[in-house]
């Protein structure tokens, strides 16, 4: 029960800022247009049935007036009034006076008389229709006891006019919600219009076509379209210096090493059993940071697409020539229409890691396949060798971590592939694959160019 409360919350906050102005601007008018098609025709009926309270209190000031009580205590007036539907039998227009002994009525009553019925003690006149009644007690200077005297009216035709109003109001309030709304509506086309331009100029940032955003925009907007200008400059310059850097550092560092590994042999057994762990740590440093340094990204971060299964073709074509030994056989399952929002650089880098590991360990098949959902693309890549023990899968993504001493490589080689799809907000899995070795599951995202 509680997870229903939820879903209409989490579905609120991801509406867009137009569906939010809309939902608003129509729950806003939606609320006015009830509140007055209720209110007004209320306020409308109370003002006439005041304004008829009013008129009978004339009516009353005139019977008043003319109201006499004879010796035999018979109550009459001493003219007709002044208003002929009183006359007039059924009228819809009634009074009558009444004392202890004696009863006086218009001729509009004929023989009837005012009666209150129901739990609201409504008034009734001689057609049995509503009344709006006013009673008063009067006191005359020649009769001792009280008078009570009632006037009512029919209030059918006040109730007709209020429902004919109330239709002709819901038309107006119909008409007056379409064209508030419509109003409402292209005012928030027009507000959002500066939205939809960003978004369009960032899809040619995305296809490569710009390479930051030129157009104009409200002083509102305008302070971010300039800093997310000089944010782009600024990663490109970054990333430009870093990669400069690692190459630079790549070839000053690859002599002097080289000329110590050589040294190295020849040394005394002794001696190089001293020296060559910590050469080989010193290499493994360089290997692991130049890794990262490759990994920065690209140089046009919102335009980067890669066809995934382009790239296995050309790496899988290196292997092949590389361990035709082993006479390993990759399936390419991957559609060519696939494509990721990674540089191709860093596409290889990773892809070659994890089939270079498939192709040391596959005894015969690699396959590589993938699946995809609305954001991401699931990259699988399977083998049929030995595998890695369960309790291990979680370790050999750690930096420098090694299942086989004896197979060459310095144990980076997961851990870059790790990280480089946490830079691109991906990830990199590993499980048991159902052809018998190691399933590696690299999750990237669509490319939306």
């Amino acid at each position: 029960m509680p997870g229903r409360n939820k879903l209409p919350l989490h579905t609120l906050k991801r509406l867009s800022i137009k569906s939010r102005l809309v939902l608003a601007a129509v729950v806003w008018l939606t609320a006015m247009i009830l509140a007055a098609g209720v209110t007004i025709p209320t306020q409308v009926y109370h003002y006439m049935v005041d304004e008829t309270r009013a008129q009978l209190n004339i009516f009353m000031d005139e019977i008043a007036a003319q109201l006499e009580v004879n010796n035999n205590g018979k109550l009459s007036l001493t003219s007709q009034l002044s208003d002929p539907r009183f006359n007039r039998p059924y009228s819809g227009l009634y009074w009558s006076a009444s004392t202890e002994t004696s009863l006086e009525r218009s001729r509009s009553l004929w023989d009837k008389k005012i009666e209150y019925k129901g739990l609201d003690k409504d008034a009734f006149g001689a057609r049995d229709e509503k009344l709006i009644t006013l009673k008063k007690t009067l006191y005359l200077p020649d009769y001792d006891g009280p008078i009570d005297v009632i006037i009512g009216i029919d209030e059918e035709p006040i109730e007709g006019t209020i429902q004919s109003l109330t239709g002709r109001l819901w038309i107006i309030l119909g008409l007056l919600f379409a064209g508030v709304l419509a109003v409402i509506l292209l005012q928030i086309a027009w507000s959002l219009s500066p939205l939809t331009k960003l978004q369009r100029e960032l899809g040619e940032l995305k296809s490569g076509h710009k390479k930051g955003l030129e157009e104009e925009y409200p002083k509102e907007i305008s302070p971010l379209i300039a800093d997310l200008n000089a944010l782009l400059f600024h990663y490109q310059e970054l990333l430009e210096r870093a990669r400069n850097h690692a190459g630079n550092l790549s070839h000053a560092l690859k002599t002097p090493l080289s000329v110590l590994k050589n040294e190295v042999q020849n040394l005394t057994p002794e001696e190089q059993k001293r020296l060559n762990p910590p050469i080989a740590q010193i290499q493994q440093h360089i290997d692991y940071h130049l890794g990262r340094a490759r990994m920065a990204g690209s140089m046009n971060i919102l335009s980067v697409r890669s066809s995934p299964s382009e790239r296995v073709d050309v790496i899988s074509m290196a292997f092949d020539k590389v361990y035709a030994h082993r006479e390993i056989s990759l399936i390419n399952e991957l559609d060519s229409e696939l494509s990721v929002a990674v540089e191709k650089t860093d596409l290889d880098e990773m892809l070659g890691n994890l089939l270079e590991n498939s192709y040391k360990w596959a005894n015969c098949i690699i396959r590589v396949h993938a699946t995809q959902d609305k954001n991401n693309i699931y990259i699988m890549i399977e083998d049929d060798g030995p595998g890695i023990p369960r309790e291990q899968l979680n370790q050999v993504t750690k930096r420098g971590y090694r299942l086989d001493e004896t197979t060459p490589g310095s144990g980076l080689g997961l851990n870059i592939v790790s990280e480089m799809a946490h830079s691109y907000r991906g990830q990199l899995s590993l499980e048991e694959s159902k052809i018998g070795g190691l399933k590696a599951t690299l999750i990237l995202q669509r490319s939306r160019a």
